[in-house]
């Protein structure tokens, strides 16, 4: 095969001696960002003997292990976690960017070492076939020039071996190579990789940037100004995104979107450098806005996991004008404590509280936490809703072995259930607090570390009968969303091309009717249930300015008035006494129909603009029964004209009423009964709320002079 025999060599010259040629085939993450091209300049030159270390170690315990009858590679015992010690933070990125690179390339890597005859070798023993593998992709990525030497760090045995054993078979690995593209007929590794991991990686390259405000160093405004001076001009929505532009995010009013393109711009910015922005997946700021959007003002919080320090300095920062308090749980060792107190403090975060203890091992009546009113939690969970590994690793403190479940794709189950597990101790630990809310947050895909956690807490009924058990509600940030999944009790957004993947559930507890109750939501709910109609009157524009006077003068009511009426309702309505307040609707409803029945048989009243209810009368209007026929007409009357004048301290707004016929209460000496006047009427009205307290008769007709009793004020 002649044309198969010149592409490999071809191939092989290219890979030796145009190394310019071969860098253009490489295909990126089409990022075009200044950070890509900058890393790939620091790739060709190699890392220090530590970084290599490091990787090595992180792909020990990530590598794909395979059956027994496929094993051609082996690596040694890897049952014991390795101590990891890095540098500074950017050999601890690296190290394990270069360890999943390893891991995604693993088949490749294998088979162009069995393919050179490099693997296996007598002086390199299993224990070291994971650096080998590790230095063998960073070689092949460096085009297999040489690396330049540290004289700064102290070299590393082990590594400085492998280097040179690979560097002498150089070639070899390169025609080994070039073999392996022509085979997968691929103008780059890349393209050898499964079609599903090539999108997900294109995915996390063109995931927005969420970074949010350090309040505490610069205001929102001043933040908008200075970044309009260095040319960065603020849009609407990502999908409006350009180069130099950005978005305010549509959850929390105080994250920013940036384009990724601009990752290695932006971290060069001084408001970076100052930490007056801070970068973060954007699904702890959702969780941290939930939390906040629970405080009262001098409510304590409880945070049950470390996790990230840029998440509990959001939550002091949006906290910071409650005089909350926030208690970190599981800072173990004095050095971490140290380390997080020195970065709070570099921040401008004063009301954090350390605690060592796990958040398992805090009882629910720690005197600490008595004040605690909402309870975050972020527990460790598969996490393969994020959309950049490495960064979701570094600053939440994660297993390495997301790495390896994102490049298969899926959690296994046996690890799957111990997580779901775990979340449901820590979720039900933390119902037994007496705290008003719990914000529970994950960044994974499974219903079993999600809503089926929160379903299973839920259930348990560890919160005990002796208070009020808990509910979901919705986050308050979901009215500002349009998406379809903010209406749901559970805040859920899929892994997509703008955002990583996050759950959230909220777990409140219900209220206490019979607890804090005021006055005034007692007659509000009174009110509206129709138990107070004609006792409180509607008020006016005008009756809300004379509201003093109103209530001076209720008070000065006695006999059968107001406050005695309030006073019983205040009183069952406390008791929440459910029975009581349809007893007493029944028996309002039977006296007011037991009085219009007796008013028919007198005469016809006229329709009123506004008639006086009977819940205005006197109670001693139920009580009339054992009196005789002319007692019961006097005392109608009688009460009728307090009733008028009740009415007339009580209610503001200006009324017509027509009362019966005048009764006089005169009986002759033979026992007569009394005497009605049916052609004697009084008509009468309120005065205008303006005008005078006294009730005043309208003009007489000349040809009607009706008997009017005089009678005294009440």
């Amino acid at each position: 095969m002649p044309g198969s025999k010149s592409n490999l060599v071809s191939l092989h010259e290219d890979v030796i001696n145009d190394t310019s040629d071969l860098s253009e085939m490489k295909i990126s993450d089409e990022k075009g960002s200044v950070e890509k091209r900058t890393m790939t300049l620091i790739e060709k030159n190699g890392y220090h003997d530590s970084v290599y270390s490091n990787a090595a170690k992180i792909f020990q315990g990530i590598h794909t292990e395979k059956c027994k009858d496929r094993i051609l590679v082996r690596y040694g015992d890897d049952s014991v976690s390795p101590m990891l010690t890095f540098k500074d933070e950017y050999s601890q990125r690296v190290s394990y960017e270069l360890a999943f690179n390893a891991l995604k390339y693993q088949d490749l890597l294998e088979e162009i070492l069995l393919d050179s005859c490099v693997y296996p070798c007598q002086s390199i023993p299993d224990e070291l076939t994971s650096l080998l593998v590790v230095m063998l992709y960073d070689l092949q990525d460096r085009k297999f020039q040489a690396r330049e030497i540290f004289h700064e760090e102290e070299p590393v045995a082990e590594v400085q071996k492998i280097e040179r054993y690979l560097y002498s078979f150089r070639t070899k690995l390169a025609a080994a190579l070039a073999r392996c593209r022509i085979k997968h007929d691929a103008l780059s590794i890349e393209y050898i990789l499964p079609e599903t991991i090539r999108k997900q990686e294109q995915r996390a390259s063109a995931l927005p940037l969420c970074v949010w405000i350090n309040t505490f160093k610069i205001s929102l405004q001043d933040v908008f100004q200075d970044l309009k001076k260095k040319g960065f001009t603020r849009v609407e929505t990502v999908s409006d995104f350009d180069h130099y532009t950005y978005c305010v995010d549509q959850h929390c009013h105080d994250v920013l979107v940036f384009p990724s393109s601009l990752k290695e711009e932006l971290l060069n910015l001084d408001l970076f450098a100052d930490c007056k922005l801070l970068l973060q997946d954007k699904s702890r700021s959702l969780a941290v806005h939930s939390a906040q959007a629970l405080l009262n003002t001098g409510d304590d919080m409880v945070v049950a996991h470390v996790g990230s320090h840029l998440t509990i300095a959001h939550m002091s920062v949006l906290t910071n004008h409650t005089m909350s308090r926030i208690f970190v749980c599981g800072v173990t060792s004095s050095a971490k404590a140290a380390e997080l107190r020195n970065l709070f403090s570099h921040m401008g975060c004063k009301n954090i509280q350390l605690l060592h203890e796990d958040f398992t091992e805090i009882g629910p009546t720690d005197p600490r936490l008595q004040k605690a009113k909402v309870i975050l939690l972020l527990p460790q969970c598969s996490g393969l809703g994020v959309g950049n590994p490495i960064d979701f690793i570094l600053n939440e403190h994660g297993d390495a072995g997301l790495l390896r479940d994102l490049f298969q794709g899926s959690v296994p189950e046996d690890k799957l259930s111990i997580l779901a597990e775990r979340q449901l101790n820590e979720l039900m630990h933390a119902m037994k607090f007496k705290v008003q809310a719990i914000v529970y947050c994950t960044c994974s895909v499974y219903p079993e570390e999600n809503e089926l956690v929160v379903e299973k807490a839920l259930q348990s009924g560890v919160e005990g009968n002796k208070v009020q058990p808990y509910r979901l509600i919705p986050p308050v940030f979901s009215t500002c969303s349009n998406s379809k999944a903010s209406t749901e009790i559970f805040f859920k957004m899929e892994p997509s091309e703008i955002s990583s993947g996050c759950f959230l559930a909220i777990l409140a507890r219900e209220k206490d009717p019979s607890e804090n109750v005021s006055v005034k939501d007692i007659l509000a709910r009174a009110a509206a249930k129709g138990l107070l109609d004609g006792i409180v009157p509607e008020k006016s524009k005008e009756g809300e300015k004379k509201q003093p006077k109103v209530t001076q003068r209720r008070r000065n009511i006695t006999g059968g008035g107001i406050e005695p009426k309030i006073a019983e309702l205040l009183h069952h309505q406390t008791v929440s006494n459910i029975k009581a307040d349809v007893s007493t609707s029944k028996a309002v409803s039977n006296v007011q129909r037991k009085n219009v029945n007796q008013t028919k048989s007198c005469v016809q009243l006229k329709k009123s603009v506004n008639p006086v209810t009977d819940t205005a009368l006197p109670r001693v209007l139920k009580h009339t029964s054992h009196l005789s026929p002319m007692g019961k007409a006097y005392e109608r009357q009688t009460l009728a004209r307090k009733a008028r004048a009740e009415h007339k301290r009580v209610v503001l707004k200006p009324v017509e009423i027509v009362l019966p016929p005048v009764i006089t209460p005169h009986l002759s000496p033979q026992g007569n009964k009394p005497r009605i006047s049916t052609h004697h009427c009084f008509r009468g009205w309120t005065g205008a709320k303006g005008s005078s307290r006294r009730i005043l008769p309208p003009p007489l007709s000349t040809a009607i002079k009706p008997t009017v009793l005089s009678h005294p004020p009440p």
